[in-house]
């Protein structure tokens, strides 16, 4: 006689159609459940190209063209622009190391809070796991299923190594455990990222404090004039105090570690 299964043991229900409510449920449920058991407070999220190198592995790539006889001109270029760009995988290895370092002194007596927090995945993803790691401190990446580019750093502890198939899960815990957001150069998905957490600020969706910091205003302000956006009447002048641009790690650690005692001073209150 064939063995009847449970609903929940029914691979092939829970991977259909019919059961998509109950997989957007479980990453709803399970990374809480993760977070709660590591004692997991609050973090600091860093979003940022996943394309960026670090500098040793930049420097590499460009000797192994430069030893070509031949180098074709395009591989040469874009070798010379990992290795220029990788200043802001290095930036986010140091910043995410002062802010683990800090936060492991202050805060992992009593719950881990402040912890870095990323997508997962390779460059500045990496960069701040590493960061972290280095630091002696865990951190958390939110991976999810992708054709390309995604896949887990080394620079990840399996208890707080997650893979996502929902964006908009994913997303969600970006945003709901955070208290900073971090934001380095990148492309698309950092843009979305950025526009998503400042709209859900803006409109007061996020009601407690959160620190938007933006890292180096040269790249920015190519991408995007902040500024036109509130000349053109599209956003309230007010708007472009929501978020805080920064050229150095730092300024970047000063704002987050102003921000942090703010915080502590408040919850010392209630």
């Amino acid at each position: 006689m064939t063995k009847i299964l449970k609903a929940y043991e029914n691979l092939e229900f829970l991977n259909s159609p019919s059961a998509r409510i109950l997989r957007i449920m479980s990453e709803f449920v399970e990374p809480h459940a993760r977070f709660e058991k590591q004692q997991i407070k609050d973090t600091v999220v860093f979003f940022g190209s996943a394309r960026l190198k670090s500098k040793e592995e930049a420097e590499k790539g460009l000797e192994e063209i430069k030893k070509e006889s031949t180098p074709d001109v395009y591989a040469l270029h874009k070798a010379e622009l990992a290795l220029k760009n990788s200043r802001y995988y290095e930036d986010a290895v140091e910043l995410s190391r002062r802010v683990t370092q800090w936060s492991m002194k202050n805060y992992y007596h009593n719950g881990r809070r402040y912890v870095v927090c990323t997508g997962g995945g390779p460059g500045i993803m990496e960069a701040a796991n590493r960061g972290a790691h280095l630091a002696g401190g865990k951190s958390i990446g939110l991976n999810i299923s992708l054709p390309f580019e995604q896949y887990a750093n080394p620079y990840l502890e399996d208890e707080l190594n997650f893979e996502f198939h929902y964006f908009f899960m994913r997303k969600f815990w970006f945003a709901y455990p955070a208290k900073a957001i971090v934001i380095f150069p990148g492309g698309f998905g950092t843009l979305d990222e950025l526009a998503e957490i400042l709209t859900l600020v803006q409109t007061g969706k996020i009601k407690k404090e959160m620190k938007i910091l933006i890292y180096d205003k040269k790249y920015w302000e190519q991408i995007i004039n902040f500024e036109k956006f509130a000349e053109f009447g599209m956003i309230s002048p007010e708007d472009l105090k929501l978020f805080t641009i920064c050229d150095t790690v730092d300024e970047m650690e000063q704002h987050l570690m102003e921000h942090f005692e703010n915080v502590k001073d408040k919850e010392k209150l209630m």
